[in-house]
């Protein structure tokens, strides 16, 4: 059963209101004050928080803030005594679900209310999970908020938007969450990564190909532009192209029109184009190896993720966040992270970003035998590693796949989505090195 928090100072109260809500079958837990409240809110999570306004020390205005920012998902509904009123709609206006007047002397208009948030709790829960890691955009710091704001004002229009950023930090979320709030929400979302790919191979997955165009062609095949008609379609690691292939998607942007592979009809297709590289494709236009003409194209209107070292604050509510997807995934909610984690995880440097974290926790969560999650980051060991020996470069680089290697399974292209290189440049420095 869903989990509510009740907080008040009065016990009487307190009392009336868990007792009214066990009753409904609700799962109680009480606290006294915003301190003791912030206490428990660091052990589980709640679906619902009952809190008075008026308490000693921080008042309920504290805990509302703090619930909006490290736990979002959370509902609120405030208990205000006659004459604040006023107070109760500042609240309403900071986030607050709902409020009550006390004395509350009516358990079903209570339940009633309590049920209402429940089931804004469970709706907000069942889009999380249909758009993936869509909070690791829309919840945190401010530092998100102009990228969420540009996300949703280009959402309205057909332009051609590139998202730059390190690996990790959500490009892809970040397209997605751009397809949502756009008119082809109803429409396919399709995605191509330019770097698992050879370029032949590649060319066929974006056009698609006639029969008999090559050896094994034995019928026609629907290129991934085409089954993107009239919805989104994705364009990861562009700054792997190969200069054949940017030729072809140029015309792609100016034209909306293709040819399959071994073909000569024309294609039409009616897609909004959204890129994302890791790469400085201006410094790729430099030294000519990304076509120009075609970074201007993509680059219409481009939009930076900032890295989580760029965003200290959205460090652990993100990780609470994605902490609870992962319990529900596993099919063990509720669960939580130590003290000692939580202090952790906001002084790390996470240079894989939000996959990065998400890994971590997954695997944390996995070897926990109960609720109480402890994060042990290979990063801190390397933190502890004598300042004074300095490897070369070759050794760096070495140590570096190596540890990428280690923390995916030795799954290639998600260890080169982490060092921000493309696959087939990670396989030859794995040659190189003589890695495993």
């Amino acid at each position: 059963m869903p989990h509510v928090l009740v907080v008040d100072d009065e016990p009487g109260v307190r009392s009336f209101v868990a007792t009214a809500l066990r009753r409904a079958g609700f799962e109680i837990d009480e606290a006294a004050d915003t301190e003791a409240a912030l206490m428990t809110l660091r052990r589980r999570s709640y679906a619902v928080i009952v809190t008075d306004l008026r308490m000693p020390g921080a008042d309920g205005l504290a805990l509302l803030d703090h619930a909006r920012k490290d736990h979002p998902d959370t509902e609120v509904i405030v208990l205000t005594a006659h004459g604040t009123v006023s107070t109760a709609v500042d609240a309403m206006k900071r986030g607050a679900f709902d409020f009550l007047q006390k004395p509350v002397d009516s358990p079903d208009a209570l339940r009633a209310v309590v049920r209402r948030a429940v089931e804004r709790h469970g709706l907000r829960a069942q889009a999380e999970i249909a758009r993936g890691n869509a909070p690791t955009l829309t919840w945190g710091a401010s530092t998100m908020i102009p990228v969420v704001s540009a996300l949703q004002k280009v959402a309205r229009t057909n332009a051609t938007v590139l998202l730059l950023g390190e690996s990790g930090v959500g490009k892809e979320v970040a397209a997605q969450v751009l397809h949502n709030s756009s008119d082809r929400a109803d429409r396919p979302f399709v995605t191509v990564n330019c770097a698992t790919l050879s370029a032949s191979l590649l060319e066929s997955e974006l056009f698609g190909h006639e029969r008999g165009a090559f050896t094994g062609a034995a019928q026609r095949r629907r290129g991934k532009l085409e089954l993107a008609d009239g919805g989104t379609f994705f364009l990861d690691e562009v700054g792997e192209l190969d200069l054949g292939l940017q030729a072809r998607l140029l015309r792609v942007l100016q034209e909306r029109r293709f040819e399959r592979v071994g073909g000569e009809q024309t294609v039409e297709v009616d897609v909004r184009i959204v890129a994302a590289t890791n790469r400085d494709l201006e410094a790729r236009v430099r030294d000519g190896t990304f076509r120009e003409d075609l970074y201007y194209r993509l680059a219409g209107f481009p939009i930076r993720l900032p890295p989580l070292r760029e965003r200290r604050a959205d460090v652990l509510p993100l990780a609470r966040t994605l902490l609870s997807r992962i319990g529900r995934e596993l099919g063990r909610p509720g669960l939580y992270l130590s003290e000692a984690s939580a202090s952790l995880i906001p002084t790390m440097s996470w240079p894989g970003n939000v996959r990065e974290l998400c890994n971590q926790l997954e695997r944390a969560a996995i070897l926990s035998d109960g609720p109480e999650i402890t994060l042990v980051a290979a990063a801190t060991a390397a933190r502890q590693a004598a300042p004074d020996v300095v490897p070369t470069l070759a050794q760096a680089e070495a140590e570096l796949i190596r540890r990428a290697l280690a923390l995916y399974d030795g799954n290639r292209r998600k260890s080169a989505d982490h060092l921000g290189i493309g696959e087939r440049t990670l396989y030859e420095k794995i040659k190189l090195y003589g890695l495993s």
